[in-house]
């Protein structure tokens, strides 16, 4: 191969999307029309965070998306089971994205860091285990890397819909 052939190549391998990228153009495809259907609103932002396509649904009035997150966070979970599936039967691979609608997940990300970080002080200055409520699996996730970003270990319990999580003293 050519320097110029490589310098080609190497510059359309920088063009090219990203498998995640991918599944996020994808996932915003099918959200797109999704609104459409539903006569919804919204702006679709796409993004790569922590491994994971990212896309939100957002609009300059977030009550008008209230509907598709539903009582907490139901209808948001499942339209999110939806879109990996679209994305699953566009790919062929499982998808991990994560969807948000109207910052719901952006702000309860940031209740629960809050209420895991008073759970933390609580196991470091009592060295004894806290329980938390039961928590849909996003929300077991942020309570694990808070937990493991203060140095304690955490173990979810039981069957969905009581699945809780632990955090254990060092």
């Amino acid at each position: 191969m050519s320097r110029n052939e490589a310098e080609a190549t190497s510059t359309e391998e920088k063009k090219a999307p990203s498998r995640l990228e991918e599944e996020g153009e994808i996932a915003a495809d099918y959200l797109e029309e999704f609104l459409d259907i539903a006569d919804l609103d919204g702006d679709i932002d796409i993004d790569v965070e922590h491994g994971r396509a990212a896309v939100a649904i957002v609009a300059d009035e977030p009550d008008e998306l209230s509907d598709l997150v539903g009582r907490q966070g139901e209808v948001l979970d499942a339209l999110q089971d939806l879109t990996r599936l679209a994305v699953q039967a566009r790919t062929g691979d499982r998808s991990r994205l994560m969807l948000d609608v109207a910052g719901y997940r952006a702000a309860r990300r940031e209740e629960l860091t809050a209420s895991t970080q008073e759970a933390v002080a609580k196991v470091k200055a009592e060295g004894v285990a806290v329980a938390l409520p039961p928590l849909n699996a996003f929300e077991r996730k942020v309570v694990h890397d808070v937990a493991a970003a203060a140095g304690l270990t955490s173990e979810s319990h039981g069957t969905d819909p009581d699945r809780y999580v632990e955090i254990l003293p060092a």
